[in-house]
């Protein structure tokens, strides 16, 4: 309860300091960067419930820390091909947290009904994700050129 406590102090900390800064930084703004502060909170106090010690446990810590990080570093790029592919490894650690509370399930170490709301969380993470990677690859491309064939 204490760590989880400290978190969400930390995080409301965070938050109130970006919000004197003029302005945040871009990826601060992004609904998806936000979501998946939220899930490491979440996903932090679950793992400080499970009192066995279980590697999933510090993977699911590792993965779900990659996820925002990832959303920031990939928002700072400038190239949209390097954005997206930053913003992939986001989505692809998203799933990795999913799968961890798969296996957290699977060893007995939580039920459940205690992974749905992170879950839940998760989905719409990489559904952010997923629409942000689309909306960046649909401006990338040119259109077709007509060239005169050898016969003109």
């Amino acid at each position: 309860m204490a760590v989880g406590l400290s978190l969400d102090l930390a995080l409301t900390l965070a938050r109130a300091h970006s919000g004197r800064m003029n302005p945040p930084f871009d990826h601060e703004k992004l609904n998806v960067y936000q979501a998946s502060l939220k899930f490491v909170a979440w996903g932090t106090e679950l793992i400080s419930k499970i009192q066995a010690k279980a590697a999933v446990k510090d993977q699911l810590d590792r993965a779900s820390t990659s996820v925002p990080l990832n959303i920031a570093e990939g928002n700072g790029k400038f190239a949209i091909r390097d954005r997206c592919r930053y913003l992939d490894f986001a989505r692809g650690s998203a799933l990795e947290c999913a799968a961890c509370l798969d296996v957290l399930v699977a060893k007995r170490l939580t039920d459940t009904t205690s992974v749905v709301a992170g879950k839940q969380q998760l989905f719409e993470i990489v559904s952010m994700l997923m629409g942000l990677i689309n909306s960046l690859t649909s401006r990338v491309g040119e259109e077709p050129g007509e060239y005169p064939s050898s016969g003109e």
